[in-house]
């Protein structure tokens, strides 16, 4: 992991520093992609897919073809306009009377203190913000397959609308990413005039060079764009039609997919009504209990929810998942817990606060807690951003107990 790492981050330089452009594109793909199928459950997300969708995209832009640009625009376009469509299709009942908003950012997975001021915004605002939602992810993605004014236009309301969740939201690489895509709307001329006179023609004159078309890659590249049309066209049938394709097409699709290279986007398609946490504690007797802290999820009401972007804490964001126990949560769930009761350097390492650096506990609780933002008045008495609220154990797991060993 460590080995893949490092050489993702050569390659990165490599790209950087504009050297072997197309295999280094090429290899931090595929090492991307080993680590999303070796993370299984933690690399399960759709940011990771997009941007290995991105990467593999990347790959083609050398060639020169104006295919790959067009590709990046209907990548965009897919991610923004099925977004909004899974939430019409979902039946999600906060969406459908504009009140989403009023439970997202107190529910999100990782909010940082913008959520709390965003989340004591009047009613009629938070409404009207699911309107805007709409606005931006079922019409607005319709202007970037559309003649360059329109093109812009979105791009310039996309680009506001990712910098608002930014201010309001840590959801890592994701917005920053979508930010990139939407250069892929912009051409030479609108640069020439957005920026400072002549920082646009530095800029271009020192980007690289695309490669003359050679016939073969033309060939090649209006292959793949073929390809990622129809299995794309595909999953958008299968979300709004809401039904599974033919399993001979379900197949191929499936062979698609496993290379990311098309994916399926949802972002928030369904809103959690209440934030529910897990409170894990350890004891060496059954006794005296002493709670494990985490270091960005919700688990102090007094501490300031922490802006982490563009990183992803993956334990600490897996975590909010296990509330609602699906099986495959609460299977590495079971194996979180036992990796503290034999006191894994590796795990404990992860947390803000391991209570037993010594001696790992005998025993394990797990309780349910609901937390709420507090209001401005609550804050300014008690300092806290949190109200919390004990619910009692969490079944199905509420105890671990280490096995004794002759």
């Amino acid at each position: 992991l460590q080995g893949a790492a490092l050489a993702g981050c050569v390659f990165a330089l490599f790209l950087l520093f504009n050297r072997l452009v197309r295999s280094s594109l090429a290899l931090l793909f595929l090492l991307y992609l080993s680590l999303v199928q070796a993370g299984q459950t933690f690399t399960n997300f759709q940011w990771d897919y997009l941007l290995l969708e991105a990467g593999f995209l990347a790959i083609l832009l050398p060639t020169g073809s104006p295919i790959a640009v067009w590709l990046f625009r209907w990548l965009l376009f897919r991610l923004r306009f099925l977004s909004g469509a899974a939430k019409l299709v979902s039946g999600d009942p906060s969406w459908a009377s504009f009140t989403a908003l009023h439970y997202y950012f107190e529910t999100q997975p990782l909010p940082h203190a913008g959520a709390w001021y965003a989340h004591q915004s009047p009613d009629w605002l938070l409404r009207a913000g699911v309107g805007w939602v709409f606005f931006v992810e079922l019409l607005v993605p319709l202007m970037m397959l559309l003649p360059r004014r329109f093109r812009l236009f979105a791009a310039v309301v996309t680009i506001a609308t990712q910098l608002a969740i930014l201010a309001t939201s840590n959801h890592n690489f994701f917005n920053l990413l979508t930010i990139v895509l939407c250069l892929f709307l912009i051409d030479d001329q609108a640069l020439n005039r957005l920026l400072p006179q002549g920082l646009a023609r530095r800029l271009l004159a020192a980007s690289p060079q695309a490669e003359a078309v050679r016939p073969w890659l033309h060939r090649l590249v209006a292959g793949l764009g073929a390809l990622i049309l129809a299995v794309s066209a595909l999953q958008i049938w299968e979300l709004l039609a809401r039904q599974h394709l033919p399993q001979p097409l379900a197949a191929a699709v499936q062979q698609v997919s496993a290379w990311r290279i098309v994916n399926k986007y949802h972002v928030f398609p369904t809103i959690n009504t209440e934030r529910l946490e897990l409170r894990i504690e350890g004891s060496p007797d059954g006794e005296q209990w002493q709670a494990y802290r985490f270091r960005y999820r919700v688990d102090d009401p007094s501490k300031m929810p922490p802006f982490v972007v563009p990183h992803q804490p993956r334990l600490d964001w897996m975590l909010w998942f296990v509330p609602a126990r699906h099986p495959m949560n609460l299977s590495w769930f079971e194996q979180f817990a036992q990796r503290l009761l034999d006191g894994s350097p590796a795990v404990t390492g992860l947390l803000a606060r391991n209570p037993f650096p010594a001696e790992p506990p005998r025993f394990l609780r797990v309780g349910l807690e609901r937390y709420r933002f507090s209001d401005p008045a609550q804050r300014t008495e008690t300092g806290d951003w949190w109200q919390r609220e004990q619910l009692g154990p969490f079944f199905p797991m509420p105890l671990f107990q280490r096995p004794e060993h002759p």
